[in-house]
This record gives C-alpha cells, structure tokens and sequence, in this order.
C-alpha cells in the first residue's frame, strides 16, 4: 500500500466510523452535536496550543503561507463569479455553490496534515487553518450580502464570531507561544498531550456523525458544478499560483492539502441563517467528503 494512502486510511475510517455509530444511536442520546462541542472548544484549541507552542518554523513561513492564502482564495473567487456568469443560478443556489467549491474541512485538514507531514506539515497547517479561517468568513458574509440579502448582512457579529473562533485563538495563542519559546512546563504538557492525542480522532468522528446521505439524492449540476471545482481544479489551481509566486516545499504541500479537502461542515449552518440552500448545502458536505476519500490521494499523488 502506498505511503500517502496509507496515511490517510485511518483519517477516512474514523470519519465513517463517526457515521456508523450516530446511525446506531450509539451511545446514544445527544451526545455527537455535545462531542462536537467539546471538541471544538475544548480539545482542538488545546492541540493547537501544544503542538505550534513547540513548532520552530522561520518567521518567513509565515508572510509566504499568507500570502499564498490570500492569492488562492482571490483567484478562487474570481473562477466561482465566471461560473456563475455562465450558470446564472439564483442567489441561494450559488450561495452553495460558493461554499462548496472555496471552504474546507480543517479537522480533516489538520489530521491529515499531522498524518502525511508530520510535526512540522501540522504546525504549517495550523497557521494555515488560522489564517484561512477569517478570510473563508468575510468572503462567505460578503458573498451572501450580495446574492442573497435582500438587507445586509450586518458584519459586526461575523467579526466577533472570528475573533473568539477557538482555532483561531488556540493558534495565535500557540504561535505567540512559539515565537517566545516559552516552553511547557511538564505539568502543564502532561494536561496539553493526552487532550491533544484525543482531538483529531474525535474531531474526525463528529464529521463522520454530521454527515447527511440523504441529502445526495439527486445530485444536481450545481452539486457537481462545486464537487468538481473544491477537489480537482482548485489543488491545480494553488500549484499554479504557488510556482508563479516562487514558492516550493513544505508550504506548496499544505496548500494543496487544503484546496483538496472536502468543504466545512459548517458551511450548512450558515446557509441555513442566512437564507442560503441548505439541503443542497448538505449535499455537498456529504458527498465531497465521501469523495474525497479517492480524490485526496489521487490529488496529492500527482501534485505532491
């Protein structure tokens, strides 16, 4: 079995896994949506603390990951405002499509990031996820400003939703701990590790548990249309935009790890608040993360 694939089999059975256990209603009750919870408050800012606290990257890695970032996301965009052009959906159908096809899992991200490149591939993603993660969000606030509402969307909570984001906190927190050399005291990494060991495995099953099946009947062009453009064109994409800025290494694998991703599940939960189409949102969150599982390595075996 290859290295790469094997890598990420175990992201991709824990995630099915996840899914197993929320359709037998084990352990039952409300626990996945609290699992969720706990592990998006509690135990990822915990690892993002522990692991970058102890990253030691060049202080460039962090101006060329930005700006790589910021040319991906731009480029993006400006392809999703061509197909709509030419598809000319109605604001909440496009809405979907716009998530589908720019925003990404960094659960996923961040356990196969770990998984393929080790300590320093996860470090570099982490600072990825925390700079992507406001972008992805004012992009997303701005296009449905435009397309959807019909009165605004008001940005003065979008901006404190980001602020307290717990990734993104936990990975300023954890690059400010880097940057200092701060260390950790062993009691203090006898708390951080164990919390750490236990966030992507839960993180990945709480996706699994998140996923709708029923949501792919009838895939439709939109559907196809953002399956399409998240997991081929946009890892060629980042390729391209990397070699034209000069940039190699460790830094072009994170960034095509992140365009190849399956798109965030939180992407329903917006479209559902702010008038987006939700059940084709759900549709697409579950079928690129099924995907994903033959897309991700192919992706990466040819641009890696």
């Amino acid at each position: 079995m290859p290295v790469m694939v094997q890598a990420l089999v175990p992201v991709f059975v824990l995630i099915m896994l996840g899914h197993v256990l929320r359709r037998w209603d084990f352990p039952g009750g409300d626990f996945w949506p609290q699992a969720e919870r706990f592990t998006y408050y509690v135990l990822f800012p915990a690892m993002l603390v522990f692991k970058l606290g102890q990253a030691r990257l060049p202080p460039s890695a962090y101006g060329d990951i930005a700006l790589l970032i910021v040319a991906m996301l731009l480029a993006m965009t400006l392809l999703l405002a061509a197909v709509q052009w030419f598809w000319r959906w109605r604001g909440p159908v496009f809405s979907s499509v716009y998530q589908g096809a720019i925003r990404f899992n960094s659960y996923v991200g961040l356990a196969a990031g770990g998984m393929l490149l080790g300590d320093d591939g996860l470090s570099l993603t982490a600072i990825a996820v925390a700079v992507m993660v406001p972008l992805l969000n004012l992009l997303c606030i701005l296009m449905f400003s435009l397309v959807v509402s019909q009165d605004g969307v008001r940005l003065a909570p979008v901006l404190r939703a980001i602020v307290t984001n717990p990734l993104i906190v936990g990975s300023v927190i954890g690059v400010l701990w880097s940057y200092f050399q701060v260390g950790f005291h062993p009691l203090l990494a006898g708390i951080l590790s164990p919390l750490s060991n236990l966030a992507l495995p839960m993180g990945l099953m709480t996706v699994g548990a998140g996923l709708q099946l029923k949501a792919l009947r009838g895939a439709s062009a939109p559907f196809l249309v953002a399956t399409g453009l998240k997991l081929l064109v946009f890892p060629v994409l980042v390729v391209a935009l990397a070699g034209g800025l000069g940039l190699e290494g460790l830094l072009v694998k994170v960034a095509v790890l992140l365009a190849a991703l399956p798109t965030a599940t939180s992407a329903y939960i917006l479209a559902r608040q702010l008038g987006g189409d939700a059940p084709l949102m759900a549709g697409i969150i579950s079928g690129q993360t099924l995907l994903a599982m033959v897309s991700i390595p192919l992706m990466l075996s040819l641009l890696w």
